[in-house]
């Protein structure tokens, strides 16, 4: 959370564009990359950032199941995120090792999590659970829990969650647009990361 104002989230179908993409955002200021595994490439692409890119941070996202911790962190990713969580995936993420970052939408889930020892927590989908406003709501009962909005965050709003003291980054698939992958664009995905790495 500490390492930059803002996570990309990236979703890649062909693991060829792993490196390219991952070096221009590092270029742009942001080391830290969420590689979802929503693709069949995922896990390779994770493989070749941790092993091909200096000054990369490779996590991996969208881990729903006990198997996806640890194939990601076999994968050599640094960090775990998932969209929500049960005790089974918590204590499957843990015995990992990793830094992870389990996802809640409510007081509750952040409350369970807080019993076994977890205080930093993704909130997703941060606009559709009640964007800013909720998590500064929750700033109040809860100020121990710091949080990384991700969900519908864009340039247009992210500010207004970095602006929240429990909140520590944010998380955006806005810097890797499909078009600009598709093309090998990198210069732009660059350009998305300095403008993002300066919200900080």
């Amino acid at each position: 959370m500490a390492l930059a104002p803002v996570v990309p989230v990236v979703v890649l179908d062909d693991a060829e564009a792993a490196v390219p993409l991952a070096a221009a955002l590092v270029a742009g200021g942001l080391p830290a990359i969420e590689v979802t595994l929503r693709t069949p490439a995922a896990l390779e692409a994770i493989r070749r950032i941790a092993g091909e890119v200096p000054g990369a941070v490779v996590g991996a996202g969208t881990v729903v199941r006990a198997e996806d911790a640890e194939l990601s962190l076999k994968a050599g990713a640094r960090f775990l995120v998932s969209p929500g969580c049960t005790p089974a995936l918590r204590a499957a993420m843990a015995g990992t090792g990793l830094p992870f970052l389990p996802g809640v939408s409510s007081a509750s889930e952040a409350m369970a999590l807080l019993e076994q020892g977890v205080a930093e927590m993704k909130f997703f989908p941060a606009e559709a659970a009640g964007g800013a406003p909720f998590l500064k709501a929750l700033g109040g009962p809860l100020p121990q829990v710091r949080f990384c909005p991700t969900g519908g965050v864009t340039p247009g709003n992210a500010a207004s969650y970095l602006a929240l003291p429990n909140v520590g980054c944010v998380g955006g698939t806005w810097l890797t647009p499909k078009d600009a992958v598709a093309a090998g664009d990198w210069k732009r995905v660059e350009e998305l990361a300095r403008q993002a790495a300066s919200l900080g």
